[in-house]
């Protein structure tokens, strides 16, 4: 290398700057730490922040095909569905969400669209898809342990990405859904499973102390929820013609990119910690 040429980025096979990547998943790690750790409520203030990022990011990606998400109705609706699941439980959950649905419709009513239908169904679809699973991260938050149960959350999704990215490097030759995501391995996915099952035996042992099984039942089931969120977001990226929801996250893309796969873990994990205790 001579003196003017410049050091080439540490980039894998997959496309990804790891270091980079690494550095941006320790400063996201850190926030959460931050608020779960100290006063929990002020988790729901990090999390609402993410998915306000993701659903303008979802409404542009739809906007290139002249999808109107209406982003006001949704923004506000999915902020008390979040409040609400918090401090009123299922039923302030349940009425947060037939009043935003309400609003997201006569919302499309009165705004000049070319189409109703579509517009009115694209913001129901981010309704369900972006606050409603999140709610159920509110609710994991709301008991006196929830800082907890969120917190191994995450790190079992966390090391399901972890453990698929680097079997899928190192092991990958079988394609899991090659029509919907080409990278993604057969052996990738038994190392979103072996490390899964490690972190939730970890997790559910010495941090919420419970049995070993229920850890290992929690690691298998968050392995298939939050590769399927994968799949789902990769298949809408397809439909759409896009190869990142966004570049806010240098090495990850999107916001979204970063929580696909927890927005479809955190309703399973909030299910199974609750009929666990």
């Amino acid at each position: 290398m001579t003196l003017t040429d410049k050091p080439k980025a540490t980039v894998t096979r997959t496309g990804r700057n790891l270091p980079l990547a690494t550095a941006v998943g320790a400063v996201l790690g850190g926030g959460v730490l931050a608020t779960l750790l100290t006063v929990k409520a002020t988790f729901l203030i990090y999390m609402g922040a993410a998915l306000i990022i993701a659903l303008r990011e979802l409404g542009t990606a739809l906007h290139t095909r002249g999808i109107l998400v209406p982003f006001i109705p949704v923004l506000l609706g999915g902020a008390a569905m979040l409040t609400c699941t918090y401090w009123l439980g299922g039923a302030g959950a349940l009425g947060a969400l037939s009043v935003t649905v309400l609003a997201v419709l006569v919302w499309c009513l009165f705004t000049e669209t070319t189409s109703f239908i579509q517009d009115a169904t694209a913001g129901i679809f981010a309704v369900a898809y972006l606050p409603l699973l999140g709610s159920a991260v509110a609710a994991m938050l709301a008991p006196a342990d929830g800082g907890r149960r969120v917190l191994v959350f995450i790190i079992i999704t966390i090391c399901s990405d972890i453990g698929g990215y680097f079997a899928g490097i190192f092991f990958g030759k079988h394609k899991l859904a090659p029509v919907i995501s080409p990278k993604k391995t057969w052996e990738g996915l038994g190392g979103s499973l072996a490390a899964c099952l490690i972190a939730g035996w970890l997790c559910l042992v010495f941090l919420l102390h419970d049995q070993y099984w229920q850890g290992l039942v929690l690691g298998a089931a968050i392995t298939v929820a939050a590769i399927l969120g994968d799949l789902v977001e990769s298949m809408i990226k397809r439909d759409l013609g896009i190869k990142d929801m966004g570049t806010l996250l240098p090495g990850h893309g999107g916001v979204l990119d970063r929580i696909d796969s927890l927005l479809f873990a955190a309703p399973v994990a909030w299910l199974l910690l609750t009929a666990f205790k």
